[in-house]
């Protein structure tokens, strides 16, 4: 708990460390976890101490006994042209880059990457370690020594708590930058905030703000990681996201306990089989090519009701040479889906039209380049095809009863100091 108090015990976009503090004091009591418990991965400290009089050491080498060179990698260079200069001998190479295959392939050194060098200090000065920064946190260190070896360094990732808020100016993209937030908590708060926020309909002056993990290794931020609590406020409204566990899983509620998410449909027909999956490569079967089918082809009779699985509003009608008659509809920034083959659509189905989930939106056909009477059902998240029997329905069921009090405490203080987040 000390190390966590030292880790976030910062000032932050105007946010006092005094509700830095509570925000530790939440982080425990709303997944009911004891002090030593790190399962939430807020505090990795290396908090490693040399002996007195011992030197210390860094990827376990003590960097201080070493002149140390560094550089990148040029485009077009491989191992032995950076070697070779400091009296390493091609066979060396050779034998190191055979002894490296089960660990890294050392032929396919990247460009613009850092290495260092190490050589040594004395009257000695042939080459000790060449250090290769393969990616943040990861290197392999190559060691010329008694002998030839090489090893992985991985560095310890610890995560930081931080503040931010941010209005829209123009766009979310140009009000995170001018804020400093990272983009990627964009995609972050699109999941959460997935079923109550159009992040394609952000008006000016529509705001957010966040409390949200921050994964750094060394001194560079890598990523962010768990949202700890949210808001969006547009005009008047303001909606929040409070992440609570119930059983083993935690989700997102807004300030009464009601889940930011809503269930999709299993199918969007009733009574139906499924006669082709979602596919990276089938034989079509009518231009007899093997090409990817994304999407789950489900039978029924001609004139079958066809649902929609969630609330949204359709974007697009028509009718096209393979997929015959179609709708497409957005469920929120995140989820859409289409519906091919039909015969026909459901009434006052056109685009910009809103439907809700379990609205007829069409009708079973064989129209496209079809065998026979079928749907085929295409679920979308961010723009991309992924297998519609594979998405796990969001969860539905609210704060139970016997949790409301506990998640009233955690919500009512979590949202006074989201509140001041400047």
């Amino acid at each position: 708990m000390k190390q966590l108090l030292c880790c976030i015990f910062r000032k932050q976009n105007g946010t006092s460390a005094l509700f830095a503090a509570t925000i530790v004091f939440l982080l425990f009591s709303c997944t009911g976890q004891k002090e030593e418990d790190n399962s939430t991965g807020l505090v990795k400290q290396d908090s490693s101490e040399t002996e007195s009089g011992r030197e210390n050491l860094y990827m376990g080498i003590p960097f201080g006994s070493f002149l140390i060179t560094k550089g990148t990698i040029k485009p077009n260079r491989f191992l032995s042209d950076i070697l070779i200069p400091y009296g390493v001998t091609q066979r060396q190479i050779d034998s190191l880059l055979d002894k490296s295959k089960k660990i890294f392939d050392a032929r396919k050194l990247r460009a613009y990457h850092n290495y260092t060098i190490l050589t040594g200090s004395d009257s000695n000065t042939s080459l000790k370690y060449f250090i290769y920064e393969h990616e943040p946190g990861i290197s392999y260190i190559f060691s010329f020594n008694d002998s030839l070896s090489i090893t992985e360094w991985r560095e310890e990732e610890r995560s930081l708590i931080k503040f931010t808020s941010f209005s829209i100016e123009t766009s979310l993209w140009d009000a995170m930058k001018s804020s400093g937030a990272p983009f990627e908590l964009a995609g972050a708060l699109s999941d959460i905030f997935a079923w109550t926020v159009d992040f394609f309909g952000l008006k000016k002056g529509d705001s957010f703000r966040v409390i949200y993990e921050e994964k750094h290794i060394g001194d560079k931020t890598v990523t962010v990681g768990k949202i700890h609590g949210a808001s969006y406020t547009s005009g008047t409204l303001s909606y929040y996201a409070i992440p609570f566990i119930q059983g083993e899983t935690e989700s997102y509620y807004d300030a009464d306990g009601t889940s930011l998410r809503k269930a999709f449909l299993k199918s969007p027909l009733k009574f139906s089989r499924i006669t082709s999956r979602f596919s990276s490569g089938r034989m079509h079967p009518v231009l007899k090519i093997v090409r990817p089918h994304y999407g789950v082809d489900y039978a029924a009779p001609v004139g079958t009701p066809v649902y929609s699985i969630g609330d949204g509003r359709v974007t697009e009608t028509g009718s096209d040479g393979e997929a015959g008659r179609y709708v497409k509809i957005r469920h929120n920034s995140v989820y859409s889906t289409a519906y091919l083959h039909l015969s026909g659509y459901g009434r006052g189905i056109m685009p910009g039209a809103s439907v809700r989930q379990g609205d007829v939106i069409g009708y079973v056909g064989s129209s496209g380049l079809s065998t026979g009477p079928h749907l085929d059902f295409r679920f979308y998240k961010n723009g991309y095809p992924v297998d519609p029997l594979k998405v796990e329905a969001p969860p539905v069921e609210p704060v139970l009863e016997e949790n409301l009090e506990k998640f009233r405490k955690i919500s009512s203080v979590l949202i006074r100091i989201i509140n001041q987040i400047e």
